[in-house]
């Protein structure tokens, strides 16, 4: 097993995408630092560690850094193997994850269109939930959350504390409609690092 060397996240508390590489980490029991980036006056460290898009998260690790969440989120699964996967092990499984991640974030330019979109997603979600999930509680397995979980971990959390939203959400979140969807839902807002 590697020797554990500093890792260090350049992230923001209210950033989704910071968020997702937290529990990432804490999933898989990596200590590290967190330093808090002001998005609104980006410091030097960000600017140099992401040159080309100037965007948190940031992860370090070994004199190296890594950009993006969902690039961020493998290499942790690839570094740290002793500890839960994360990203499905079975080629067909991570190019379905791939897939789902794509539909999720579809983005439409008006928020009709946009509300359209995600009840086109959530419809695709819950037949993924049903044919994924087959009475597993988490995409990695009843114990196990997987890359999957993680993606689509922020959004009910994220929903949820968006006040003026909330008689969208409960008509795009139907918990009697999308039955899979709920249940997942319950059992990650469980998870004791969410």
């Amino acid at each position: 097993m590697e020797e554990q060397a500093e890792v260090k996240l350049l992230g923001r508390w209210f950033s989704v995408f910071s968020v997702r590489v937290e529990w990432a980490l804490k999933l898989k029991g990596i200590k590290y630092v967190k330093i808090e980036e002001d998005t609104t006056n980006k410091s030097s460290l960000l600017l140099n560690s992401n040159p080309i898009y100037k965007r948190i998260p940031v992860l370090f690790h070994n004199e190296k850094c890594f950009s993006e969440s969902l690039v961020i989120i493998e290499y942790i699964d690839d570094t740290w193997k002793h500890n839960p996967s994360i990203l499905p092990q079975d080629p067909a499984e991570r190019a379905m994850a791939q897939v789902l991640r794509n539909v999720i974030f579809s983005r439409g330019e008006r928020q009709e269109r946009q509300v359209k979109q995600i009840k086109d997603a959530m419809e695709v979600i819950e037949k993924v939930l049903m044919l994924e999930l087959k009475g597993k509680k988490f995409f990695g397995g009843d114990a196990d959350v997987g890359l999957i979980d993680i993606v689509l971990g922020w959004l009910p959390i994220w929903l949820d504390a968006i006040g003026e939203a909330a008689a969208r959400t409960q008509i795009i979140f139907d918990s009697q409609k999308y039955t899979c969807w709920d249940k997942w839902t319950k059992n990650f807002s469980e998870l004791p690092f969410v």
